[in-house]
């Protein structure tokens, strides 16, 4: 099988020769160790010395100074020259006072094709080597931008005060991101497999809201995006950190093909558990333990890590660290120990 095939496969549950695989997306800080350890210059070098299957693209986006789609709202009341790792959803917002929806246009919106065009997204996807994947990497994480707008204390106690506030902020947010969307899938179309998507709703313990709220507020939202990526024929690859075990069923609802990226030390995100109810129903991106196993394991640990998902999970499992941010306090023994181990 080659990646794509072997990425399908495992999105439908269908069998594999191999788990399939994703290294994630290293910081910068992360990336100078890493070369030394593997001997190589580049992360094409690095890609192909672990055999990794796929290879993410991110949206270009030119809005300094953070250049990042994720950063693309000034909402914070006080101006912070941050980069997107940096930035916070806690920061007084913009709407932080506000509960008239009529208000929704006191933010000067922006448009994404003041900040995108066609050709910087084609050249970002012709980029990738032959042979990998191509899954870009849109975030489109409009509940966490929400929070942002408001401040995230303001914001969830705006959710219930002023719904209808909550909501009119969260809809133009939602339709940045359709337009962002239709610019990069349209100048890519074709070459594009895959594109991730996604917000952060769970904490360490438990989700961020009920239920109940996010079905109210954020989920039409998903699927639209959803819906979107997939009149485009791309599978849909959907990002949550934390404990999101309750809303599973409500992602596979919304038409995602692979929920990403189980947060192993997560509350319910126990990777038998997963299996037992969601197996055959979706795929699941991720398993590998990035905040203690990765960081303070031994190769072989990670390795027996890796044979038990592969013994839980032998398709329906794209085998990856458990965040998509692979930093410089992960050791590269490990990561080459994962990698070996999707290969053995």
């Amino acid at each position: 099988m080659n990646s794509l095939e072997r990425f399908i496969a495992t999105l439908e549950n269908q069998p594999v020769d191999r788990p399939a695989s994703w290294l994630g997306i290293p910081t910068e800080s992360a990336l100078p160790e890493l070369f030394k350890y593997f001997g190589v210059s580049d992360m094409i070098g690095l890609k192909a010395a672990i055999g990794d299957d796929i290879w993410p693209v991110e949206v270009p986006y030119n809005h300094p100074p953070a250049n990042h789609i994720a950063c693309a709202f000034d909402f914070a009341k006080e101006s912070h020259s941050i980069s997107s790792e940096e930035r916070t959803l806690t920061d007084p917002g913009f709407f932080e006072d506000m509960e008239d929806p009529a208000r929704v246009d006191d933010f000067p919106w922006p448009d994404p094709a003041d900040h995108m065009s066609a050709e910087a997204c084609r050249k970002e996807v012709q980029k990738v080597p032959e042979g990998y994947v191509k899954m870009g990497i849109l975030w489109a994480a409009h509940f966490q931008d929400v929070c942002a707008a408001f401040g995230m204390c303001n914001a969830l106690m705006t959710m219930l005060t002023a719904p209808e506030m909550f909501k009119a902020v969260i809809d133009r947010i939602v339709e940045f991101y359709l337009k962002a969307g239709e610019i990069f899938y349209e100048a890519t179309k074709g070459e594009l497999d895959a594109v991730l998507i996604g917000n952060d709703f769970g904490s360490q313990t438990a989700l961020m809201v009920a239920p109940e709220q996010l079905r109210e507020f954020a989920f039409e939202g998903t699927r639209r995006l959803v819906e979107q990526a997939k009149s485009y024929g791309l599978r849909v690859v959907h990002h949550s950190c934390g404990s999101v075990r309750p809303i599973i069923g409500d992602l596979i609802d919304c038409g995602v093909d692979s929920i990403h990226p189980i947060q192993a030390l997560a509350a319910g995100m126990e990777p038998q558990g997963l299996k037992t109810d969601f197996g055959g129903k979706t795929c699941f991106c991720g398993g590998v333990d990035a905040q203690n196993l990765l960081v303070n394991g031994t190769p072989e640990d990670v390795r027996a890590k890796v044979y038990e998902l592969r013994s839980i999970f032998p398709t329906g499992l794209i085998i990856s660290p458990s965040h998509e941010a692979i930093l410089p306090d992960i050791n590269p023994a490990n990561v080459k120990a994962l990698f070996e181990a999707v290969r053995d």
